[in-house]
Formats: C-alpha cells, sequence, structure tokens
C-alpha cells in the first residue's frame, strides 16, 4: 500500500482536512501499518489534536475505515470518538479523537491486565444488532483445505475430528453482544489517566460476548502466559465463563484452521492457535 505525506495528498483531500480541524499548527506523520495511505496527529491552534487516517481507492481497507467511521457511537467511551468522515475524489478520510496512550503490556504480571479485561467486558456488555454476525462470516471450513494444500500442517491430527469440531463453531458462537473480532496489545491505548481505548475496528460483529475473550487467551499465550494460565485470567476476569467447554474448543479448532491458512507458512501465531486447539481437543 502506498504511503502519503502531507504534501503528496490530492488539494481537495487537504483543503477537506483543514475545513474539518480548523487551523493546523503542524502534523505529526506516523506509521500506520497496512491498512492506510495516510495517518497524521492534526495539532490544531487553542484546541485538542486529532488522529486523521486516509484510504485511497475502494479496497477492503477503505471499508475497514468505514466501519470504524459508522461504529463511533456504538462504542463511545471506548474507542477514540469520531469528529468527521469524508469521501473525497476517491478517498476516505476519517478524522478521530487523538488519544494520547501506549501500547498494552500483555506478559505475566502485567498491571494492565485488570483495565484490559475491564475493557473487553464493557465491550462484550454492549448489544450489536445492527453489525453482521459473526457466525455468518464463519462460514469456511479450513482444515480440508489445509490438508489438500499443506498436509504437513494438519500432520497426524484426525482431520474429521477436526473439521467436525470447526463446522460448529459459527452456531456456537453465535450472540447479540458487540465483537471488535482482532483485539491485541497494539489494539489497546493505555492513557496516563482516564479509560483504556480501542482502536481499529474495522472487522466488528456480532456474537457471543465471550469471543473476545477468547481471542485474548491466544494474545496472552504469546505474550508468554502458559495456556492454563492465560485461560484462569479470562476465567476469573471475563466474560468467557459464560462459554461451555465444547463452544471454547470450537473455536480454538476454527481459528487454528482459519490462521493456519491464511498464514501462507506457519507462523508462530498460527502455531500458538495449532497448539492451543490441540490442547482443547485432549480436554474435550
Amino acid at each position: 500500500m502506498k504511503k502519503y505525506g502531507w504534501n503528496e495528498l490530492p488539494e481537495p483531500v487537504r483543503d477537506a482536512i483543514r475545513e474539518r480541524a480548523g487551523a493546523i499548527d503542524r502534523l505529526g506523520e506516523i506509521e500506520t501499518g497496512q491498512s492506510s495511505n495516510f495517518a497524521a496527529v492534526v495539532h490544531r491552534d487553542g484546541t485538542t489534536p486529532l488522529f486523521v487516517k486516509g484510504v485511497e481507492g475502494v479496497s477492503p481497507a477503505m471499508r475497514w475505515l468505514r466501519n470504524e467511521a459508522e461504529l463511533g457511537g456504538l462504542v463511545s467511551g471506548i474507542a477514540p470518538a469520531v469528529h468527521f468522515a469524508l469521501d473525497i475524489e476517491d478517498w476516505l478520510i476519517v478524522g478521530f479523537e487523538y488519544v494520547a496512550g501506549r501500547r498494552a503490556r500483555l506478559r505475566p504480571g502485567s498491571s494492565d491486565l485488570g483495565r484490559i479485561a475491564d475493557t473487553v467486558n464493557r465491550i462484550g456488555d454492549l448489544a450489536a444488532p445492527d453489525l453482521k454476525p459473526l457466525e455468518q462470516r464463519w462460514k469456511s471450513s479450513w482444515w480440508p483445505k489445509l490438508a489438500q494444500d499443506r498436509p504437513e500442517i494438519v500432520g497426524d491430527w484426525d482431520l474429521d475430528e477436526l473439521t467436525a469440531w470447526e463446522q460448529k463453531a459459527p452456531a456456537l458462537t453465535a450472540g447479540t453482544s458487540l465483537l471488535h473480532t482482532d483485539l491485541h496489545a497494539d489494539q489497546f491505548l493505555i492513557p496516563v489517566a482516564g479509560d483504556v481505548r480501542v482502536v481499529d475496528w474495522g472487522w466488528p460483529a456480532q456474537g457471543a460476548a465471550w469471543v473476545d475473550p477468547a481471542f485474548m487467551v491466544l494474545r496472552l499465550i504469546s505474550a508468554g502466559h502458559r495456556t492454563a494460565d492465560a485461560e484462569a485470567w479470562a476465567m476469573t476476569n471475563t466474560r468467557w465463563r459464560e462459554a461451555a467447554e465444547e463452544e471454547i474448543t470450537a473455536f480454538a479448532v476454527y481459528v487454528a484452521g482459519l490462521w493456519n491458512y491464511k498464514a501462507a507458512t506457519t507462523t508462530r501465531l498460527a502455531c500458538i492457535a495449532r497448539d492451543y486447539a490441540g490442547w482443547r481437543l485432549r480436554l474435550s
């Protein structure tokens, strides 16, 4: 994805940002990862700064950014507030409340873990009746594809058992709660004072409130927690405790298949998901 500096943006785009943001004192351009063509902290005379993101051209990245903009009212106080969203020529530009904060620390013993749990619970407490259900997104069967394309990943696992578990997952993750579906350390902004904020709402869905905590279990394992300890954290602190053993195992097997298939090679995170699914299967 091409990255643009302020002076490289089309003049109509810059004019639109100036019109919505007001007098600009200076800009702090930042690295945007893979999902935005432009991102900057816009410092304004006499008022608070804004975080402005832009995507050029119709693409999945534009759809994700539009999801963020449209979700602003539902996640008020959890996500940074949306100040404006503009379609200018072939650009989508969104101005967010700027929240000064650091990424979350998920390692064992981190003082952030309690605040993260509280925030995940706040998300799960919100109803999202107008969002696409996760069960409609989770329609694919990944393990048969892996067996055909990357049989070494399936190894000596029972393909019929894996397929049966993942076919259960869509219905078992159904619910009416708001889901972020992509929570990890970089998605939490930990401010010096005030509530934790959650960013990058490109993949929201409606589903069971325990699903986001289940994703967090994988992130905690990646951060150095033992598997049993990560599950204990979720059981003690989040709405994970509402899930049945069958539901968690089906989730684990589905995500392991999804992440391994999407990863063309077995990345570290995919290995964690696969190992976690194996751990759940042994318990079930």
